[in-house]
């Protein structure tokens, strides 16, 4: 990434300096908002066994969808299911 020059500096430092973030109470502040945002675009990691990981590769090649597309399908069917 280049460096900045003097100008887009000063402006970086007049943007911030007239409009600093303001912390809220009860995680209403600047970085207690963007902490939310970025924990809900964030995906959970789990651990299968080595069939299972086998047979959701296998699955998502043969129908051409990444492995999160299958497991959120069948998700989806167990839910539909249950209702």
């Amino acid at each position: 990434m280049p460096d900045l020059t003097e100008e887009e500096y000063a402006a970086l430092d007049k943007k911030w300096t007239e409009n600093p973030p303001k912390p809220g109470p009860n995680g209403t502040g600047f970085f207690a908002r963007r902490k939310a945002v970025l924990a809900a675009q964030s995906a959970r990691s789990i651990t299968v066994d080595a069939f299972t990981a086998d047979y959701l590769f296998n699955k998502a090649i043969a129908a051409r969808k990444t492995p999160a597309d299958i497991i959120g399908e069948m998700v989806q069917k167990e839910i539909a299911a249950v209702l």
